[in-house]
């Protein structure tokens, strides 16, 4: 099989595709014939060797998947060979021609969803349940500032707190990327490139602020985030690049919560409860991954440089 290998930590270039032996599951393991592979921009923090937790050189980046499982190994009762899914995780890695999992990370993929957009869900759809309801505990009649709406977490974001029953506002700093939050089911989408962008919330919210704000870009936006929050108000940081200074009277003054995040640190049992709710969501049409772009797997390199550019327009994925 064709596989892209990293060898040593640094820029997009020390991806390289590769030719390894076709996988073969062990107990409890399912092999899956990869059709579409989500980029993430956590791919991108791994292999230049600046995320916390570094993988054994060399190895072949990715988390997220889609395709269809080709063999089964012993005790696996879930999944027989040919079935549509998903995945969440592998064992092998996930930019290559086939994908080893435990059974525990293959997730059924309804027939309505393609493979580029099964790609495009364990990452950002998982984190974004996570965030709202996990850590922010979002309740149906909250108002949501979604920062950063228009990539793929801001759009599941978007989609989830839509779905449950929940006001959604989201940014985004493109009128293409504000045309594609409204239609995700956003109530009111802010040009978050605006100087006083952040002022149009009192009125859109009546004076109070917003309930909950899932943050993709802490290090920009936390501390003009916190003079927003109602009373009880929650921020959820999804992503940083960089440190950020607060003033801390502004969370005194709400009770207000500053709660970190990442699905790394998500327990099985969590991650089982997430996964049925987005197959639900999936099959039901609530849930709707967007694609931008569609890559051959040799141009991974290119994908990592275009998840990281401003200007985010849901998923990019690559094709073996």
């Amino acid at each position: 099989m064709k596989a892209i290998r990293v060898h040593q930590f640094g820029g997009p270039e020390v991806m390289k595709l590769e030719e390894l032996p076709d996988l073969h599951p062990g107990p409890g393991e399912v092999v899956v014939r990869v059709k579409a592979v989500g980029v993430n921009p956590v791919d991108t923090y791994i292999r230049s060797g600046a995320y916390a937790s570094k993988p054994a050189l060399p190895y072949t980046p990715g988390m997220d998947a889609a395709g269809i499982v080709e063999a089964v190994g012993q005790g696996v009762a879930r999944f027989v060979s040919g079935a549509r899914v998903y995945v969440a995780g592998t064992l092998s890695g996930a930019y290559a021609e086939q994908a080893r999992c435990k059974e525990s990370q293959v997730h059924p993929l309804p027939e309505k969803i393609s493979f580029a957009q099964g790609a495009a869900v364990n990452i950002p759809y998982a984190t974004a349940y996570r965030a709202l309801f996990h850590r922010a505990r979002a309740l149906p009649g909250e108002t949501v500032l979604v920062h950063g709406a228009s990539g793929g977490v801001g759009i599941a974001s978007v989609q989830l707190a839509r779905a449950a029953g929940m006001k959604v506002i989201g940014t985004a700093g493109t009128d293409r990327g504000r045309n594609l939050v409204m239609e995700q089911g956003a109530h009111h989408v802010l040009d978050h490139r605006a100087a006083d962008y952040l002022s149009q919330l009192e009125q859109l919210t009546n004076g109070r602020g917003v309930d909950v704000i899932l943050e993709m870009l802490a290090n920009v936006n936390l501390g003009k985030d916190l003079t927003v929050l109602a009373r009880n108000g929650r921020i959820v940081v999804i992503g940083s690049r960089g440190s950020v200074e607060i003033n801390p009277r502004d969370t005194m003054s709400r009770d207000a919560s500053i709660l970190g995040m990442t699905l790394m640190n998500a327990t099985e049992l969590e991650l089982a409860g997430i996964h049925a709710a987005l197959v639900a969501g999936l099959e039901n049409g609530t849930l709707r991954p967007v694609i931008n772009q569609e890559l051959p797997l040799a141009e991974a390199p290119r994908a990592h440089q275009l998840v990281m550019e401003p200007g985010s327009y849901g998923k990019i994925v690559l094709i073996p």
